[in-house]
């Protein structure tokens, strides 16, 4: 029996496990990423990414591969029973409804292999691989308090099993953090007594992947159809495949005597058929064999904690279910685990205290609640509709669009805590404490080169403090940036109380200015706000007139006296202040970090 220490050991590498371990060896924390799994998913499972979601991805620099090998989905498309006795369009909507300020205003879709595929070439660069195939087979956490208040001790024992190994298969991993990334019928959950509360629905559904040959003229876009034979929700994949969601009944597929779901008791050809009835009266076949199908029953659930003691944290599938129809599982495993990532290097660090990982339930268990409530409606809604919908009737669709910016991730807001403080939202009204950072075009005061903000808000676990100033070629405005540049570079100012290693390896500071590109340039600032002249902008239009230029009113900043806005690791808004009070931004950063060492 061979034993081992790492500070983090993740439990299953589907999406969540795989982003958290992702960040953490960009990070350089030690980490361990097993997984019961022999090899790659190589078709089917999960597929749908949303815009918040490409966001996050986009932080990582992996947005581009993941949307050049997806299919976007732009439209969403209606249908109801017609007169005829077939299906009518009732209407097309935006796949993400407007107003929206998605830098990426679309959904993608990847089969799960392909997306995994993505985190593990990222990985390997960086030392990092999955174990696999591996299985937990114990799990102690200590009992000492002192062991457990010191986030150097390895109070968690975990006894794995290394299956491709005849002898020494067996080995004892001791970790200072846990996370169970490990899906629906999580083995961490339950061996940690974590209990999931919810149902189970009546709705059962099968889900097919063809290769369609196809008149039905809303084959690429996002599809809502309910017919007098049943509902049914096509969503376009990469290349040219299709996924079709059916409802089916009790008789289809429960076995009789048990009540349990019988996958025997069907067949994707049984799915296709259904499909093709609720269709009519468009023709769909498929191009050579079915791809992939499996059967579900449609369940919201969501865990009752989401850790044990601050050591032990579940994420994703194990601590949250809901029906696949509005594509979230995915997107809300994977931003699980950003949320948590950036969190645990800072307490891994020394740079936080250990309180810090409270935040991660506080913040996403309530997220989860707010989707189960969403998904129940929706999925009882959409299930419901063979039953109710008729050509007049648009409460699926209005459903759909008044809940645009939640499903598409972006108007998910954190609630008040240690780093979400609101106090002085009036700074900047349109940037909500608690949602993330909005995208913009500003332009380097350097070269007048237009820059995406999103661009320059990587996920380096660095805080961003956005420092909003007026025209610094008005005199009074010179003084008052002079005089915040002074109280910046202060000894007792946060970027040299908190700023371990050296301010740049925890803060990143970008200036941005109501300056004119033809009058201004990147030397004119203090020094504190030009450590380098990458970091600059102008709230101005390039040398074109294309794009850049409103942003201070975007933001709902005043242009003369500015603000100053603290973008946390995981992009969302930390805390917006005066730049007259940046004694609020030094209060901020100590309500949860440790000051570095005199």
């Amino acid at each position: 029996m061979t034993e081992s220490k790492v500070d983090v050991l993740i439990i299953g590498a589907g999406p969540a496990g795989l982003m958290c371990a992702n960040a953490l060896a960009h990070a350089k924390i030690p980490v361990r990423i097993i997984d019961k799994r022999p090899g790659d998913i190589l078709a089917g499972q999960a597929d749908g990414i949303h815009a918040r979601t490409l966001e996050i991805l986009q932080s990582y620099g992996l947005a581009r591969r993941l949307i050049d090998e997806s299919a976007e989905i732009h439209r969403a498309a209606f249908y109801v029973p017609g007169p005829t006795g077939g299906i009518e369009r009732l209407r097309r909507l935006p796949a993400i409804t407007a107003p929206t300020t998605a830098r990426f205003p679309f959904t993608v879709t990847l089969h799960q292999g392909a997306i995994e595929a993505i985190f593990h070439d990222d990985m390997r660069p960086q030392g990092l691989d999955i174990d696999r195939p591996t299985i937990p087979t114990s799990i102690e956490l200590s009992e000492d308090e002192a062991e457990l208040k010191d986030p150097q001790a390895y109070p968690v024992k975990v006894v794995v099993q290394h299956l491709d190994r005849d002898t020494d298969n067996t080995e004892v991993i001791r970790a200072k953090f846990v996370l169970g990334a490990d899906g629906a019928h999580s083995w961490v959950r339950k061996a940690m007594d974590i209990n999931m509360e919810g149902d189970m629905s009546d709705f059962i559904w099968g889900v097919i992947d063809i290769d369609p040959d196809t008149d039905y003229p809303d084959v690429r876009n996002l599809g809502v159809i309910h017919s007098m034979s049943g509902s049914a929700l096509m969503i376009p994949r990469e290349g040219n495949l299709l996924r079709l969601y059916v409802q089916l009944s009790d008789a289809d597929v429960l076995d009789p005597e048990t009540g349990r779901l019988d996958k025997a008791r069907t067949s994707p050809e049984k799915v296709l058929e259904m499909a093709q009835k609720i269709l009519h009266p468009y023709q769909m076949k498929p191009i050579g064999d079915i791809r992939w199908w499996t059967l579900y029953v449609v369940g919201q659930r969501v865990a009752n904690k989401y850790s044990v003691r601050d050591r032990i944290f579940i994420s994703g599938d194990a601590c949250h279910t809901h029906s696949p129809k509005a594509g979230q599982g995915m997107n809300a495993s994977m931003s699980d685990t950003h949320n948590l990532a950036w969190k645990l290097a800072y307490v891994l660090r020394g740079w936080a205290d250990i309180s810090l990982l409270q935040t991660y339930e506080f913040e996403r268990r309530k997220f989860a609640v707010d989707l189960i409530n969403f998904d129940r409606q929706w999925a009882s809604l959409f299930s419901s509709g063979k039953a109710r919908l008729n050509g007049n009737d648009d409460s699926l669709h209005d459903m759909f669009r008044k809940n645009g910016q939640f499903t598409s991730g972006i108007g998910i807001r954190y609630e008040s805590s240690t780093i979400v403080q609101s106090q002085y939202q009036s700074c900047a009204t349109n940037l909500i404490v608690g949602e993330r950072m909005m995208p913009h075009v500003f332009i380097r005061a350097s070269n007048a080169g237009a820059v995406n903000l999103h661009d320059v808000l990587p996920a380096d676990t660095r805080f961003k403090i956005l420092v909003f100033v007026g025209n610094i070629q008005d005199e009074t405005v010179a003084k008052d940036i002079q005089r915040l540049g002074e109280e910046l570079d202060s000894p007792k100012s946060f970027l040299h109380r908190y700023g371990h290693g050296g301010s740049d390896k925890v803060f990143d500071v970008l200036c941005i200015s109501a300056s004119s590109k033809q009058f201004v340039d990147w030397s004119d600032f203090p020094k504190v706000l030009r450590p380098h002249w990458s970091k600059v902008f102008l709230d101005d239009d390039d040398m074109h007139g294309r794009v850049g230029g409103g942003g201070f009113a975007t933001f709902g900043i005043n242009p003369t006296s500015g603000a100053i806005v603290v973008v946390r690791p995981d992009g969302h808004v930390g805390l917006v202040a005066p730049t007259t009070r940046p004694e609020v931004v030094d209060a901020y950063f100590g309500s949860f970090m440790t000051p570095v060492a005199a």
